[in-house]
């Protein structure tokens, strides 16, 4: 899935002002993170819990340093936010990084080696963390202890490396691709659900009010109604119909504008843009009602098999679009009812 795509959930590195935004509008605080609130719940007691034992001084007890959390659910939910939040909450730093971006065990060390006490490491993309980093991440999780090797052939010797008390936050959209002793060694596992429409309108709200963007009630809802219930699919159509209304109107956002400006992006009322349509027009035609497999599907359509199982599927999923057999996935009788009323 490109990034010329508005619903698509993935965030351009090269694209620095989409990230200088993306920063300007995610929440420092749990008061500030709407949505997730059961997480937010079972976090916020967490936090506290170790706050309090550090200001009782009882900083060397098992439990003075936050435990490993893993956040796992669809791209665009918030798990980076999070990150931001829970290391702001614990007043610590965070340390991002990713897990195509360490390659060797020694990127590993060198990153953990150079962390304080109580850091916060978020590791986006845990689950593609290759099997040689991870094992040294085993004992650095579970006794803050570091294992490396040095030096070659019968010279080698291995040397054990005490580390400061931190904890890592791990995202992935795929928990299944983890290795077990890796989620083993999570103390808690928080997945992100879908927002309620209500939650993504207040999202929509907020980012319009930090962008000085004037936006009618009735604009707010329509544009919640597109955002496939994701906060960074809504953020992001804020921004267009925002461009939109500057150019074409008076700048403030109401329902006239914005209808207008997800018309030109060929956004319909459920968030589908034309390549969710082209997909399953694709498995409609060649397939009807049959399960077809997800690399058939890739094939169809012309994007990779993981694209479409990390980024189209979730949602289709979610609305009931399409289902998945053990023969492969099948467009429903409300998507193909969908399609007949799109344009």
């Amino acid at each position: 899935m490109g990034i010329e795509r508005i619903v698509s959930t993935t965030v351009s590195e090269n694209d620095t002002e989409e990230e200088v935004i993306e920063k300007s509008l995610r929440p420092l605080s749990f008061d500030e993170y709407i949505g997730q609130d059961r997480m937010k719940s079972n976090l916020k007691i967490a936090i506290d819990a170790v706050k309090k034992r550090k200001a009782e001084g009882d900083t060397d007890a098992p439990g003075a340093t936050l435990d490993h959390i893993l956040l796992y659910g669809p791209p665009g939910l918030g798990k980076t936010t999070m990150a931001n939040v829970i290391a702001h909450e614990m007043n610590a730093n965070l340390k991002i990084t990713s897990g195509p971006a360490i390659e060797r065990a020694g990127d590993l060390a060198s990153i953990l080696t150079n962390l304080q006490d109580g850091d916060v490491l978020f590791i986006d993309e845990i689950h593609r963390l290759r099997r040689t980093v991870e094992e040294v991440l085993y004992s650095a999780m579970e006794d803050f202890k570091l294992d490396i090797t040095i030096g070659k052939g019968p010279a080698a010797r291995s040397v054990r490396l005490d580390l400061p008390g931190f904890t890592v936050i791990g995202a992935t959209t795929r928990t299944g691709s983890l290795a077990g002793p890796l989620r083993d060694r999570f103390g808690m596992l928080h997945r992100l659900e879908y927002y309620k429409e209500g939650e993504i309108e207040q999202i929509i709200a907020r980012t319009a009010n930090i962008l000085n963007t004037r936006i009618e009630d009735d604009a707010v809802k329509l544009l919640a109604t597109r955002s496939r219930r994701t906060p960074r699919i809504a953020n992001r159509l804020v921004r267009r119909v925002r461009d939109y209304a500057d150019v074409n109107g008076d700048g403030i956002i109401d329902t006239s504008i914005a209808k207008s400006a997800l018309d030109l992006m060929e956004i319909d009322e459920l968030g589908l843009d034309p390549a969710d349509r082209n997909m399953l027009k694709l498995m409609e035609e060649n397939y009807g009602d049959r399960p077809v497999g997800l690399n058939t599907i890739a094939a169809l359509t012309g994007d990779e098999a993981t694209t479409i199982e990390d980024y189209n599927e979730p949602y289709l999923l979610q609305i009931g679009f399409i289902e998945r057999t053990p023969r492969g996935r099948r467009i429903t009788a409300k998507a193909r009812e969908h399609l007949k009323h799109s344009h």
